[in-house]
């Protein structure tokens, strides 16, 4: 669990860098992502930022687009915030809600298929 100040600088460095996401000009980042969670290291020298492209086919290309932004994003963010170091940034593809959407498509057939088999029972009877 993170303390109180490292939460702070997670959710401080998520806000900058959405909005310095924003001004890219790369046209492989034009697409819409959203940054879902940062994780900062204690010592603040690395902060490793999950990141959901909505566009599946686009993804790989907005995270190359991203990584090679990565010096002028870290330039900016040390710009903007006042800590002593500026946290190399590690972007990591987040695919929580492709997972989350996988489960959900998974119960919801389970749920059918147990409808379907008491459907099934109750004509037996």
């Amino acid at each position: 669990m993170p303390s109180n100040r490292i939460g702070r600088i997670n959710e401080e460095i998520q806000r900058e860098l959405a909005e310095l996401i924003r001004q890219l000009k790369d046209p492989r980042v034009q697409t819409l992502l959203s940054i879902t969670r940062v994780d900062t290291t204690p010592d603040l020298r690395y902060a490793k930022v999950y990141i959901s492209v909505l566009d599946e086919a686009r993804s790989k290309d907005a995270m190359r687009g991203l990584r090679s932004a990565s010096g002028w994003l870290r330039r900016e963010l040390g710009s903007r915030l006042q800590l002593r170091y500026t946290p190399e940034l590690v972007l990591e593809e987040d695919d929580s809600l492709k997972y989350g959407a996988h489960m959900y498509d998974l119960l919801s057939k389970l749920s059918r298929e147990e409808r379907s088999e008491d459907g099934e029972s109750n004509d037996a009877q």
